[in-house]
């Protein structure tokens, strides 16, 4: 399947990560599909090709770090580097900017938008958060706020990512996005339904929202047996799995704990992936606390291994840890939140409301024996990519004709 050589740039935080993997998978299709492409991204490695574009500014991204801690305007710094990007992407000349996350301390948002609008420039933007239409959060389904929709002020979560220690500038900052974000010839990408939903509350409201999911690579994530079990003294054990890749509030660890004081130790073990030291030391004996692991290999013999995988996440867009578990023959608890009951299916696991840790217990009393097929789960990461390159076809093609 070929399209030609349109010219596409992807921009995010970093090149590897959840969103990182993202792009660097589309990149990859799109090459071999001989498109001219190029990812950009400002935190990370060095870039390895003339394809990769790394505006690497280590001391900039601290200071607009420091800026966002003191004004509460993230995104509004790091001049310097945006500038000089903006000159590659002159002369790149792209048909398409593809963003990601665009937050992260690492870009000037307002230099950047100035330029695609100045040179009508058509983008697809993958909402990865909700970032871009709030005044402050990534998200806010925990603390239940709704001012997003007509104007942040008096932020709750002004301490929360990207934590601002002093002033709250989020009523600013949401009709400064307004200003900038709207008004442009954009195609936005949502990994769920429930985004997509959410989003056409917002002042993005005017674009088309296509709804691509999350996907991840089956040819890695399938059931695989390793030395986890001896490892850790699992013979025998029920294990609880859980995984992520930050343990911060959102994601549910005090369930975890309260869970842990409900079941029988010596029928059941929780194991947990993706701690800090510090939250290791602070786990009680019971809990096995592992480290984030870079070896993928090593996750999937976890993923396999386990009984069940328990996500308690109390706000998300599309966590992929799901589809993982899923694809490793490992059924799936999840609350009702965000995007996250759209990973799976009455076959591969169960829903229940947030904090409902009761029903979690009696399910996995009673489900002792429930295990997947792997192949249920959604989508694989080539059907996503697949996607992406239709749809860059589709705007291209709309291109063409309004040309002629």
């Amino acid at each position: 399947m070929k399209y030609g050589k349109m010219k596409v740039v992807q921009i995010n935080t970093f090149p590897y990560k959840a969103t990182g993997s993202i792009m660097m998978n589309i990149h990859n299709k799109l090459l071999e599909e001989q498109y001219d492409s190029y990812v950009v991204w400002g935190r990370g490695r060095a870039a390895q090709n003339e394809h990769e574009i790394a505006i690497l500014d280590e001391f900039g991204v601290k200071l607009h770090g420091i800026y966002t801690r003191i004004t509460d305007k993230t995104g509004f710094a790091s001049k310097k580097v945006t500038r000089e990007l903006i000159n590659k992407l002159q002369q790149i000349e792209p048909d398409i900017i593809h963003l990601h996350n665009i937050h992260g301390y690492y870009l000037n948002i307002e230099l950047l938008f100035n330029y695609i609008r100045n040179n009508n420039i058509k983008v697809v933007w993958t909402l990865h958060d909700c970032w871009a239409f709030t005044g402050h959060c990534a998200y806010f389904d925990m603390v239940g706020c709704e001012k997003w929709k007509t104007g942040c002020h008096d932020c709750e979560q002004k301490k929360t990512y990207p934590s601002s220690l002093i002033k709250d500038n989020s009523y600013w900052n949401w009709k400064k996005k307004r200003s900038l974000f709207t008004n442009l010839n954009i195609t936005l990408v949502t990994p769920c339904k429930w985004l997509k939903n959410i989003v056409k509350q917002s002042f993005l409201k005017e674009y088309p929202v296509e709804v691509i999911y999350n996907g991840i690579d089956l040819n890695t994530f399938h059931p695989k047996k390793t030395d986890f079990e001896e490892k850790y003294n699992l013979q025998g054990k029920y294990v609880i799995l859980g995984v992520a890749s930050e343990w911060t509030e959102r994601k549910g660890l005090k369930d975890f704990l309260k869970l842990e004081e409900m079941l029988d130790r010596i029928k059941y073990k929780i194991v947990l992936v993706g701690l800090t030291q510090k939250q290791i030391k602070e786990l009680p004996d019971s809990i096995v606390g592992i480290e984030r692991t870079q070896n993928v290999q090593e996750l999937v013999g976890i993923y396999t291994r386990a009984n069940v995988f328990f996500n308690p996440t109390y706000e998300d867009n599309f966590p992929t840890t799901n589809l993982e578990a899923i694809a490793c023959g490992t059924p799936v608890i999840t609350y009702n939140t965000g995007g996250s009951p759209e990973t799976i299916s009455e076959k591969t696991g169960v829903i229940f409301e947030k904090g409902d840790l009761k029903s979690v217990f009696q399910w996995i009393l009673s489900n002792n024996s429930f295990v997947v097929d792997g192949k249920l789960v959604a989508d694989g990461k080539d059907e996503m990519i697949l996607k992406y390159l239709q749809l860059y076809n589709a705007i291209s093609e709309e291109t063409n004709h309004e040309a002629s």
